[in-house]
């Protein structure tokens, strides 16, 4: 079994990981954690002056600190949706590449990052690194793959990783697959287009109870009354309320997230 400090080891691994896989490249966990804190205890200490000391500044204050993961999720989110949206050129420019212009595999795959999206250019430059330290064709597809976790990613890795080693027809692969990606991406589109007011209007859900809140403290004796016992559990219900809604709404509109099959 693993000791307590190999387990914390491998945590702080895969949280620093997940913070390159964001784009976040300069950001450490430990970083990430104070920034959290952070966060946490300036909201905390602000509802402290607000509504008072007791359970409602702690609330306020753990739920300002999802606030720093929730942008890390966004940025991961648009990374992957840069991926969606790109792949298929991409995987265009590799057939280009390999075909008629007659590059080696992994010279191409290095030429077409280095002219990808900027949200994928890092994990491509990381590969490349990878690429001329070792020449070791798996290991940098297995460095590019870890960084982009994509299931776009790893198949077209694991295409130009086989017929590198293996060989094969790889044009008729990448056009097979480019087609494939091309359907997935319209599709997801046309879903995106469909929820677009469902998605504007679930801000609604934060923004209206935090307005009534703010209003509420200016009027009559609104300051006292969030001060009082009950007036904390009830700001403590409310927030809970608005997070189980958010929650739910996002389960409602979440489009399905294709598996990775080639990410051991």
């Amino acid at each position: 079994s693993r000791t307590p400090r190999s387990a914390w080891r491998a945590s702080v691994a895969r949280a620093d990981l997940a913070l390159r896989q964001a784009g976040l490249d300069d950001v450490s966990p430990r970083q990430f954690a104070v920034t959290v804190a952070v966060v946490a205890a300036t909201a905390g200490t602000s509802a402290v002056l607000v509504i008072g000391a007791g359970p409602g500044a702690l609330v306020v204050g753990a739920f300002a600190a999802c606030l720093p993961v929730a942008a890390w999720r966004r940025r991961r989110q648009a990374a992957l949706r840069a991926a969606r949206d790109h792949w298929p050129r991409m995987i265009e420019e590799l057939r280009v590449l390999t075909g008629p212009i007659g590059r080696p595999v992994p010279q191409a795959l290095i030429e077409v990052g280095a002219r990808g999206p900027l949200e994928l250019r890092p994990a491509f430059a990381a590969a490349q690194r990878e690429w001329a330290l070792s020449t070791d064709f798996e290991r940098a597809v297995a460095v590019l793959k870890d960084r982009l976790a994509d299931p776009t990613a790893d198949a077209t890795c694991e295409t130009l990783l086989v017929v590198h080693e293996v060989g094969g027809d790889l044009d008729s692969r990448l056009a097979a697959l480019a087609e494939d990606r091309r359907r997935d991406l319209q599709d997801r589109r046309e879903a995106d287009a469909k929820l677009a007011g469902a998605r504007l209007a679930r801000l609604f859900v934060i923004v209206v109870p935090a307005g009534m809140a703010l209003a509420g403290l200016n009027v009559g004796d609104g300051r006292d009354a969030y001060r009082s016992t009950v007036g904390q559990v009830l700001v403590v219900l409310g927030i809970a309320l608005v997070a189980a809604c958010w929650w739910w709404a996002a389960r409602l509109m979440r489009l399905p997230v294709e598996q990775r099959v080639f990410d051991r």
